[in-house]
């Protein structure tokens, strides 16, 4: 297999810490790809045709594009252990699809400024994504830590990347304040083998 990789993508974290936790890094050859909505990578293109990272190629099988079905398919080759049975399966995949949703908007701030000129920047907008960010981390905070403190699974694989993110490009709107038991969580979650293998320089 081949996996189509950028290191500062959430994204591609969230699927680099999967190959981790299932022991599955020796079955994936990486190759680097550097792409933006603006520029998109010909190599990675071909495979996936939205030229989106991450993307999985696999030998006799169509790309597998989109973190969560990578994931998913990291997880089944594997023998299926960051995916739990029903009913806490809907628990697992809300809450990944919480911080994949995250991750969209905190990557959004990021193109803003990087992909448009700077008189065409919309900062209204830019407020508009942290303000779904600022809700979903409410929400986790509120709602899902029970889940968080359990077995792990792939919806904690994909908060800790979120957080991970948000410290690395958005570190300035500290989302850690008032939400002492979501960070608590992350400075425990982020001290596994599989995130500070992955961790963004």
């Amino acid at each position: 297999m081949k996996l189509y990789h950028a290191a500062a993508s959430p994204f591609v974290r969230k699927v680099m810490v999967t190959l981790h936790e299932l022991s599955l890094m020796d079955q994936v050859e990486i190759v680097s790809a550097a792409t933006t909505p603006m520029a998109t990578d010909s190599t990675l293109a071909a495979k996936n045709p939205l030229g989106k990272i991450p993307a999985l190629e696999r030998e006799g099988g169509a790309t597998l594009y989109d973190s969560r079905v990578i994931c998913r398919y990291l997880d089944d080759v594997a023998g299926g252990r960051l995916y739990p049975a029903a009913p806490r399966l809907w628990e697992t995949l809300t809450l990944e699809a919480t911080a994949d949703g995250i991750m969209e908007a905190a990557v959004l701030m990021v193109y803003e400024i990087r992909c448009r000129p700077e008189a065409t920047q919309d900062g209204n907008w830019i407020e508009a994504q942290w303000q779904k960010i600022d809700r979903a981390l409410d929400a986790i905070e509120a709602r899902w830590m029970a889940h968080l403190a359990g077995p792990l699974d792939a919806a904690q694989v994909a908060v800790g990347c979120t957080l991970g993110y948000l410290d690395f490009r958005h570190d300035a709107r500290d989302w850690r304040a008032g939400r002492p038991d979501l960070a608590a969580w992350d400075k425990a979650f982020a001290a596994r083998d599989s995130m500070a293998a992955t961790t963004p320089s």
